[in-house]
């Protein structure tokens, strides 16, 4: 006799009735009531966000919306297009050239923020444990993710979101954790910026408002997604196909002349 499968169960959305409810809202409310970023809170929190949550969601997933054609996904979305694919694999093709080292410092930031801060309770002055914290990354030679910047020595995005978090109420130990690092690195950096970036930035806040930091890198794809769309666009629409992109005659450097017995 065969047996029944087992029901699937979701608890993010219900369209068993005629209607399309997400986390128990009515999408046609969520329409008239919610911005972007409060939809992404209600998606990713299960609740509704508070009025200023919602207005600080608006700007964590504005800050990171491009940062011009340089970065891996801007240049690989741009290649994918130049290549003659259609838009999602183009847009497909940047959203993979996101990890570690573009994009996923959110992540790797916001769990050592959540680490310490439900852990360490014994230490409650984030000066002292923000010392802790780059004294043993110092010893294992380890770089604390979201910290420094190519470009900034402070950087804007990271200025505005904090004066943001501050307006509405919302700063909280995770930021101020974050602040307290930044002011430790730059002790022991002889004189080099070492900035609080978008990345940590964002860590902080959504520490703060409770996300879990497995959700780090969904900020920033979410918000890069957009950018990917502006690049393979204005690649097809202004560029010629298949063009030179970067270095067209690298300089060889291999073996020559390799035997083959």
């Amino acid at each position: 006799m065969a047996t029944q499968p087992d029901v699937w169960k979701t608890a993010i959305t219900d369209t068993s009735q005629g209607s399309l409810v997400v986390r128990g809202v009515e999408i046609t409310e969520a329409m008239e009531k919610l911005s972007f970023g409060a939809m992404v809170y209600l998606l990713w929190k299960g609740i509704p966000p508070k009025p200023a949550e919602a207005r600080l969601m608006d700007a964590i997933l504005v800050s990171s919306v491009d940062h011009g054609t340089t970065p891996p996904s801007s240049l690989a979305t741009r290649v994918v297009m130049s290549g003659g694919n259609p838009l999602n694999a183009a847009v497909a093709a940047g959203i993979l050239a996101i990890g570690d080292s573009h994009g996923g410092a959110i992540e790797a930031c916001a769990k050592i923020y959540q680490m310490w801060l439900n852990t360490r309770d014994e230490i409650p002055d984030m000066t002292q444990m923000a010392s802790i914290i780059v004294q043993e990354f110092q010893e294992k030679q380890k770089r604390i993710p979201g910290y420094g910047h190519r470009v900034y020595k402070r950087d804007p995005r990271t200025l505005k979101l904090i004066d943001i978090a501050e307006r509405e109420k919302l700063r909280g130990r995770a930021l101020d954790l974050a602040l307290a690092i930044q002011d430790e690195l730059e002790k022991h950096s002889g004189g080099k910026p070492l900035p609080l970036n978008v990345d940590g930035i964002t860590a902080a806040l959504m520490t703060d408002m409770g996300f879990h930091w497995g959700l780090g890198k969904g900020f920033f794809l979410l918000s890069r997604c957009a950018g990917l769309v502006a690049h393979a666009h204005e690649e097809r629409t202004r560029e010629k196909p298949m063009r030179p992109f970067g270095q067209t005659k690298p300089e060889y450097d291999g073996p020559r002349n390799t035997p083959l017995s």
